[in-house]
């Protein structure tokens, strides 16, 4: 619908700016070249098909440079529509291959090469247009004759009249020729937008002010632009009048865009993107931006907007060390939001993380491996180069830089260097990274901080055993000093934390990540958490039964709770045996603990000994309370996150005073439990509730 003269006046400035543009009557797109070119216009829009790029047979016409101008296109003297011209300039790129004959014999080549040399050069240029919610593709066919042919030389220009784009909006223009033998140009250009239509901050607030007419009906949308792929719509909302619409400062990002149009047919949409350099609108976007981990290799960057990022591994020690670059041997990797990437790992580690950096600035940094397979471990990461002639050499990461090994350095892995060593040959290593420059290997140190430890243990037992001699030869005091030991004992139990042992049913691999999350984020606490997940090699060996038999007794010995984590799955399992009193054949699977705890864990609820030693969860959305068996209830159930304060109230000593700072161990696992949580009810891809763009503060005046 051409827009009112009074409008275009307004928003492209008084005469003579608006008086200066060229008008174009008539509503047919046209073409038109340089002196000694042709070139003609197809009548139909083709598909937008870049394809692949391919060798140059020979001299090819290529666009070199794109240049616009603005122009309207007029059906009556004060109706018209904004319009973009397109002129693409030409050049001759590439060169003839000589004859062989020429090569060979250093003559001149056959008379029928000459022929093609002096031909004309044909050529089909594509421009796309892209302008939310619009885009088209032109072909234009150019031909130039052979007198102009000159190589590397350019050639001329063709133009294209027009395309309508609404005030405001941003134009993406790409240039390329059928087939592809370079990469695209691109242009982009940013039309002059209506001034009723503008954006003020007011403290933490944006206001979106819309000064129109009381009697104007009109529509808002608030969408994400994205760089490849079609917008993501964020919020629509049809009004009347003038309207000051507001924005949380924490919805911005960069790539929030705001379009606005007359609810008439055929209306022109104007569009804005006036967050693109705003500080808050990037702190947002990195803020928002997410790491997931698909498969042990594959992972990708989930964000609201297009990311110039990069990303590579690092080797995170326990202890509060920063993370340390596997820059080298592996290399940092472009990263694209929502694009699979893969790293190639042999094997995960829960020390392995990833670092996101934009602008040679660290901005995100996960340890995607950790939720699966456990806290961090005090394992050494060994370096392997390979050179020429199956030259090799060995260093241990350190946070002072990497240590040769062997090594007479006074460092922690130069004095285990002969044992890591040991290690690496009979193949007590994980290998993680393997390829012709090197290899990278985790070597577990539990054991020799054990041996280290052994003459101290032996020097306390002595001690033991000659104090137990001294308060035999004074019963009188032998009470009083055997008193004071187990108090000594409990309160070294109650600072190491109180075992607790996670019991639930694999119903799938993401209920899975989401119980390894929540024992990660449990770990942090003074608890000693232990489930199946990080001890699948015990478990495979031990067998199902077995393992949680034997879990199942140490934790109670020492005083530790059993937590019965519900699922629908696990429910199930429940009322299978409550109703039958033993699962079906062949329904144990490889690592199916639950399963195999559910013949121990009955007799202590029908005999009363469980109040005390056991606690019930479930995850908010995914099961209610009361869809747990009845006799399941007679321990408290606590629903998560909602109740975490209870929920780690109930995991402490039974008799350790209630904590000050159980609200903030609640919040801390609440956050760290979050990411998770977002993953298995809202998988990438989908928008999560409650995060759509929209008013905050109202929206009228």
């Amino acid at each position: 619908m051409p827009v009112p003269w009074f409008l275009l006046s307004l928003a492209l400035g008084r005469s003579p700016v608006v008086l200066s543009l060229e008008r174009l009557v008539g509503p047919q797109d046209a073409t038109h070249c340089s002196p000694g070119l042709s070139c003609h216009l197809w009548d139909s829009d083709i598909l937008c098909l870049p394809g692949d790029i391919v060798p140059a047979p020979g001299p090819v016409l290529a666009p070199t440079h794109l240049q616009t101008e603005l122009v309207l296109r007029c059906q009556k003297e004060t109706d018209c529509d904004l319009c973009l011209r397109v002129a693409v300039h030409l050049a001759v790129h590439g060169h003839w291959e000589e004859p062989e004959d020429e090569e060979k014999f250093g003559g001149a080549a056959d008379s029928g090469v000459e022929e093609p040399r002096n031909a004309s050069l044909q050529a089909q240029v594509v421009l796309s247009f892209q302008a939310y919610p619009t885009a088209r593709c032109v072909l234009l066919e150019v031909q130039v004759p052979a007198a102009l042919v000159q190589f590397g030389q350019s050639v001329g220009s063709v133009v294209y009249d027009c395309f309508e784009a609404a005030l405001g909006s941003e134009v993406r223009i790409w240039s390329y020729t059928q087939p592809r033998y370079e990469k695209e140009l691109n242009h982009t250009q940013q039309l002059p937008a209506l001034p009723w239509l503008n954006v003020s901050a007011d403290g933490d607030n944006v206001h979106l002010v819309l000064n129109v007419s009381e009697e104007q009906h009109f529509g808002l949308s608030l969408y994400w632009n994205q760089v490849q792929g079609p917008p993501k719509p964020r919020w629509h909302k049809n009004l009347t009048g003038p309207q000051i619409i507001t924005l949380n400062h924490t919805d911005l990002v960069p790539c929030l865009c705001i379009q606005v149009w007359p609810l008439e047919p055929d209306s022109v949409r104007t569009n804005i993107c006036p967050f693109r350099e705003d500080p808050r609108a990037h702190r947002n976007l990195w803020q928002a931006a997410r790491l997931r981990l698909l498969t042990l290799q594959s992972w990708l960057l989930d964000a609201p907007c297009w990311l110039p990022a990069e990303a590579a591994l690092c080797w995170r020690a326990p202890g509060g060390d920063p993370c340390q670059p596997l820059v080298p041997p592996l290399s940092w990797e472009n990263v694209t939001v929502d694009k699979v990437l893969e790293f190639p790992l042999l094997k995960g580690h829960p020390n392995l993380c990833v670092q996101v950096n934009s602008s040679e600035k660290l901005q995100l940094q996960e340890c995607l491996w950790a939720d699966s397979l456990g806290p961090l471990k005090d394992d050494v990461l060994l370096l392997e180069t390979r050179g020429p002639q199956d030259n090799r050499s060995l260093c241990a990461l350190e946070p002072s830089g990497c240590t040769s090994l062997p090594s007479k350095a006074s460092t922690r892995a130069a004095r285990l260097g002969e044992y890591l060593l040991q290690d690496l040959q009979s193949g007590q290593c994980l290998q993680l990274w393997d390829d012709d420059l090197g290899a990278l290997w985790a070597c577990p140190t539990d054991k020799y901080i054990h041996k280290r430890w052994a003459l101290v243990w032996l020097a306390c037992l002595l001690f033991a055993a000659a104090l137990s001699l001294i308060l035999l030869l004074k019963k009188d005091h032998a009470k009083g000093w055997l008193r004071l030991l187990k108090q000594d004992v409990r309160s070294g139990a109650a600072a190491r934390g109180r075992a607790a042992l996670l019991l639930y049913s694999a119903d799938d691999s993401g209920f899975e990540r989401l119980v390894g999350a929540l024992a990660s984020a449990l770990c942090q606490l003074p608890l000693r958490v232990a489930v199946d997940l990080w001890s699948r090699r015990e478990l495979s060996a031990q067998g199902p039964v077995a393992w949680f038999h034997a879990q199942r007794r140490q934790t109670l010995q020492e005083g530790g709770v059993v937590v019965l984590l519900f699922s629908p799955g696990a429910v199930a399992l429940c009322s299978e045996w409550l109703q039958d009193g033993v699962s079906g054949p062949g329904a144990h699977g490889p690592h199916d603990a639950f399963r195999a705890s559910l013949s121990c864990v009955l007799p202590d609820f029908l005999q009363g000994r469980a109040p005390g030693s056991y606690v019930g969860a479930c995850f908010d959305r995914l099961l209610h309370p009361d869809a747990v068996p009845a006799l399941f209830r007679t321990v408290p159930v606590f629903t998560l996150p909602s109740q975490l304060p209870d929920f780690l109230g109930a995991l402490q000593q039974p008799r350790a005073p209630r904590s000050g700072r159980l609200q903030e161990r609640a919040e801390q696992v609440s956050r760290a439990l979050q990411p998770a949580l977002d993953s298995y009810f809202h998988p990438p891809g989908t928008p999560a509730p409650g995060r759509g763009v929209g008013p905050g503060a109202g929206d009228g005046t």
